[in-house]
């Protein structure tokens, strides 16, 4: 952390936490005011000039106060994250884990509660990611016939993960037979994450066909088709909640955080980022890699079931971002789920 002293540091944090408040350029004379510094504003006036030439501070006008940059930010929130001393009402938390307990079996419904409930408390986006799916392990598979050339795939994982998937076929096949499938890919592959699993088969079709039963083979190429999910699930709660703060008063700011919602590929690129980290993750402003997310604040945690990582939960909303109470709601929310998936 950067060295600012004692006295220019209370200063940036009165700034960021009156900014926090009210979004309006902050001047001299109202920190003055709110905060017992025991000096004038003038004071407080060529201490937040030297936070401006420092890049903590900023002026968008000339007559007007000082808002936080991304830099000032940032200090900010490492200033908080090494002093964390955070609390919340005990009550809603409470609840709010009593609804997410009710979907421990079901990962997908528990990741979109989850969002909602982050929403609700932080009047910002909440997002969520369900693990890769190369990293959820197979429970058990399903095959139903549709048409003579298509079959329904149900796959189950042990991480409370149902995908669908519809197959198509190059010749007919009885339901008979494919119930003999449905025993031999469970009795083959339970246990193994997807990965594993087609590496599994691979090689078993790139063995000599004429030592492969055609059941098999057949097995085989349904198994490789149904696997293919190019992308985790994605959760996103609360953008009536975002664009009722001011910060979303203009229709450009409105369109930016737009798309960076409708980008779910790039946002899901991100949340894969932090899927392997500890703890929470805080991106702010300039530090993301989306142009659209440049004036954004993402705040998020990877959630665990015996340290294997099945999703990630965050909130989205502006750099001017209630950074103590976003941050211990995404925290709080990511063990909890850690918590009811390891206890399940």
């Amino acid at each position: 952390m950067e060295i600012l002293d004692e006295r220019s540091r209370r200063v940036l944090y009165a700034v960021v936490k009156s900014y926090i408040d009210v979004p309006e350029p902050v001047g001299s004379r109202a920190v003055t005011k709110k905060y017992a510094f025991g000096v004038s504003p003038a004071t407080i006036r060529n201490i937040m000039a030297d936070l401006v030439e420092m890049g903590f501070l900023m002026q968008p006008h000339t007559s007007a106060g000082r808002v936080p940059t991304d830099r000032g930010y940032r200090f900010y929130v490492d200033s908080i994250v090494a002093e964390w001393d955070f609390r919340f009402n005990t009550d809603i938390l409470q609840e709010v884990y009593k609804r997410l307990e009710v979907l421990r079996d079901n990962i997908g419904g528990l990741l979109n509660e989850a969002t909602k409930n982050l929403s609700r408390l932080s009047h910002y986006l909440g997002v969520a990611m369900s693990p890769k799916l190369d990293m959820t392990t197979l429970k058990k598979i399903e095959l139903i016939k549709l048409k003579s050339d298509k079959i329904a795939v149900i796959i189950f994982t042990d991480e409370g993960l149902i995908k669908n998937n519809v197959v198509s076929l190059d010749a007919d096949i009885s339901q008979k037979d494919l119930n003999r499938i449905t025993s031999y890919l469970n009795a083959e592959f339970a246990g193994l994450t997807l990965n594993e699993i087609r590496l599994k088969i691979f090689r078993e079709i790139a063995r000599d066909k004429s030592e492969c039963d055609s059941l098999i083979l057949r097995a085989m190429k349904i198994c490789r088709k149904a696997l293919f999910f190019p992308h985790s699930d994605f959760f996103v709660s609360g953008l009536s909640e975002v664009l009722d703060l001011p910060d979303f008063a203009d229709l450009k700011k409105i369109r930016e955080l737009s798309r960076a919602i409708e980008d779910k590929n790039t946002i899901i690129k991100l949340l894969n980022n932090v899927l392997e980290s500890d703890g929470v993750q805080i991106l702010i402003g300039s530090e993301n890699s989306m142009d659209d997310m440049k004036k954004l604040s993402v705040i998020v945690s990877a959630c665990r079931d015996d340290n294997r990582p099945v999703g990630v939960v965050g909130i989205i909303g502006p750099t001017r971002m209630d950074y103590e109470k976003a941050i211990y709601i995404v925290d709080t929310t990511a063990r909890y789920i850690t918590k009811i998936l390891v206890e399940r």
